[in-house]
């Protein structure tokens, strides 16, 4: 049963990597943070190549690096092999409710970056963790990138670099020289 129209993007947040023991359990390699955050969210969706399809997961730990879950009705090691390479989503309904000035990354995905002047230094193409803080990658705008031989930038989620974060705008206002990186 085919559950989402086009109308509604279900959310990446892991894919399932591999069969886990006799019965059925399954890897899953997670894109949540902390990565055993997966296992708060349930149904997931799974994508067969009919389209998504809820699954209940049982229990699910962590096991070493990766994350394994039993899924409901997935009781042999077939079965759960049938699934490997399958994406696992959320309806965007699941996510939790962020704080006035918190973010989804993936809401950032696509705003332009402007300087305090309100120079347009590019569009976001990707975040990135590094353990310190967060990291907007930027694609940079065409002029600038021609200046730097560089086609993007790498600017520190910060509150003293990132001054403004407009949603409705689509854009994010830093204080960052573009020739600093």
């Amino acid at each position: 049963m085919n559950i989402l129209t086009p109308a509604n993007k279900p959310i990446l947040i892991g894919q399932i990597s591999g069969v886990f023991g006799v019965h059925g359990w399954v890897k899953v390699f997670s894109h949540t943070e902390p990565r055993d955050n997966i296992l708060e969210y349930t149904p997931w969706l799974i994508k067969k190549k009919d389209g998504w399809h809820p699954v209940a997961f049982i229990k699910g730990r962590k096991q070493g690096k990766t994350i394994v879950a039993q899924l409901k009705d997935v009781d042999d090691p077939d079965k759960a092999h049938a699934l490997i390479g399958c994406d696992i989503a959320i309806d965007e309904s699941q996510l939790k409710e962020l704080a006035v000035d918190d973010f989804y990354w993936r809401d950032l995905q696509g705003l332009k970056v402007i300087d305090l002047e309100g120079n347009l230094i590019g569009k976001v193409s990707s975040m990135m963790a590094t353990g310190a803080n967060d990291v907007i990658v930027v694609k940079l705008e065409a002029e600038i990138a021609k200046a730097k031989n560089a086609k993007e930038s790498l600017i520190p989620y910060l509150d003293s670099v990132v001054k403004k974060v407009d949603l409705e705008q689509g854009l994010i206002k830093v204080d960052w020289d573009e020739d600093f990186d």
